[in-house]
Parts: C-alpha cells; sequence; structure tokens
C-alpha cells in the first residue's frame, strides 16, 4: 500500500467515525425532542429569559433605589397634577371656573 492508499484509508476511517458520532447525536436530539416538544422548550427559554429580565430588574432597582422613587414620585404627581393645580388655585383664592364649563387645559 503506498502512501495514497493509506492517507485515503485513514480518511475513510475518519469520515466513518464522524458519521457515527452524528448519527449518535442525531438520535440523542430525536429521544429528547420526543420526551419534551419543540413548543414546550420554546417556553421554557421563555420563562428563563423573563425570569433572567426580572432579576436584572430587581438587581438594578436595589441599586438605584432613589432614582426609582424620584421616578414614581414624578409618575404620581403627572397622574395628580388636576387636583394638585386645583387645590393650589382654591388655596392662592384663583377660583374662577371656565365660562363653558370645560375644566380641561389647552395642553391635553
Amino acid at each position: 500500500m503506498n502512501g495514497a492508499e493509506q492517507r485515503l484509508a485513514e480518511d475513510k476511517a475518519l469520515r466513518d467515525a464522524a458519521l457515527g458520532l452524528f448519527k449518535a447525536d442525531l438520535a440523542l436530539v430525536r429521544a429528547d425532542l420526543a420526551e419534551r416538544g419543540v413548543g414546550q422548550r420554546v417556553a421554557d427559554r421563555l420563562g428563563e429569559g423573563a425570569m433572567d429580565v426580572f432579576d436584572d430588574a430587581v438587581d438594578y432597582a436595589e441599586d438605584n433605589k432613589g432614582q426609582i422613587a424620584a421616578a414614581l414620585a414624578a409618575v404620581v404627581l403627572w397622574f395628580a397634577r388636576r387636583p394638585i393645580l386645583g387645590a393650589l388655585g382654591r388655596l392662592i383664592g384663583d377660583d374662577e371656573e371656565p365660562a363653558d364649563g370645560d375644566s380641561r387645559s389647552d395642553d391635553d
């Protein structure tokens, strides 16, 4: 057997070994898919991703308590701006009602 024939035999042996390994991996994947379907895998992956995002949010909130409190206060003040402005107007003495009865401002 010359060098080329020996090299060809070694390459065929490597090819057959790789094919055997691929077939074994394919059998494992098929068995795993039969046990737990693609839909279940996607749901599990999404659940894990959601938990990772939630954990990151909790870590951020723990590290930035002041900023979170300021943002929540800003949101509360934004939604309560009309009653607060009305109370301040009554306190100052500006009790004028709009002539047409509309209490909405122009910035809405």
